[in-house]
């Protein structure tokens, strides 16, 4: 097992990789990722600070300043489920908050935690999942099918054009850019015990690979969790979930990993250069109808 490791100035934060071994390494900070300024992935920003025309606003109410904030670690309990965390509809928008925020239980209900513009120096884009009584429910970081809820301001909503579906049973992932299928790859998933999660998240940040094993190419980092911290081996507790490559393709199609989603170089490298921080990932048993390009 490696240890704890900082890039530059960056946060160590730690990602579920490979079989049993573990790495803890930095996020790259928003400068140097994907999707950023001039990418043509991410549509122009544009605020969701005002209400929609005759919106009635349920009232937030005001937020203790010793609430915890939202970072790498597990989030705090108390977030609804998202009830729709199998639905494979496209999520084709996001937020990225300007500032601090509240994340509530409800529409007008209970602060639970802050929601910073950032993780581990990341600018944070997550996706949003619905409206509600002018109010808008994203996707909770650091958490498995949980969803935050946010009052108008003091965030920009983005376009998202891109989706990953992971597929457990036929061991698939596929690459959809709006609405379309791209590519699928055949991958390895986390073995009994600890499966990869279901449910919706997205992807957190990029990191780079901190052994040779992982075939030298970036890593993703998602906003899931092990599903049941205490199966996996103690040192990669508090780690998430990943999308990575490794230095061979002979486990394809199998059970293998903490939880991880694995693929080939060529993929891995692909999503890396299309596929922007904050894109949807929905993780299902078997979709009702393989993709065309299954």
């Amino acid at each position: 097992m490696a240890g704890w490791r900082r890039v530059g100035a960056a946060v160590g934060v730690a990602v579920l990789l490979g079989g049993s071994a573990y790495a803890g390494w930095a996020l790259t900070p928003s400068a140097g990722s994907v999707g950023q300024s001039g990418d043509p992935t991410v549509a122009p920003t544009a605020t969701l600070s005002a209400p929609l025309a005759g919106e009635s606003i349920a009232p937030a109410a005001p937020a203790p300043d010793d609430l915890p904030e939202i970072d790498y670690d597990p989030a705090p309990d108390g977030f609804p489920r998202d009830p729709d965390a199998l639905d494979t509809t496209a999520l084709t928008r996001g937020v990225r908050p300007q500032r601090r925020l509240a994340a509530y239980d409800a529409p007008g209900g209970r602060p639970i935690a802050f929601l910073m513009p950032t993780i581990s120096e990341v600018e944070l884009t997550i996706p949003i999942a619905r409206r509600e009584a002018g109010w808008t429910a994203v996707l909770l970081p650091s958490a498995n099918r949980r969803l935050a809820w946010l009052p108008p301001g003091g965030f920009r909503t983005v376009q998202l054009r891109d989706q990953i579906i992971v597929e457990r049973v036929p061991y698939r992932l596929t690459w959809y850019r709006d609405g379309v299928a791209k590519r699928s790859w055949q991958v390895s998933l986390g073995q009994r015990g600890q499966e990869t999660p279901l449910g919706r998240t997205f992807v957190l940040g990029r990191t780079p690979p901190p052994e040779s094993v992982y075939g030298g190419v970036d890593i993703y980092a998602l906003g899931s969790v092990p599903d049941d911290p205490e199966s996996v081996p103690s040192g990669l507790r508090g780690a998430h979930i990943g999308i990575h490559t490794w230095y061979h393709d002979g486990e394809l199609g199998q059970r293998t990993t903490n939880g991880c989603i694995r693929l080939t170089r060529s993929g891995q490298r692909l999503l890396l250069d299309q596929v922007p921080p904050g894109t949807p990932v929905v993780v299902v048993d078997k979709l009702p109808t393989p993709p065309p390009t299954a």
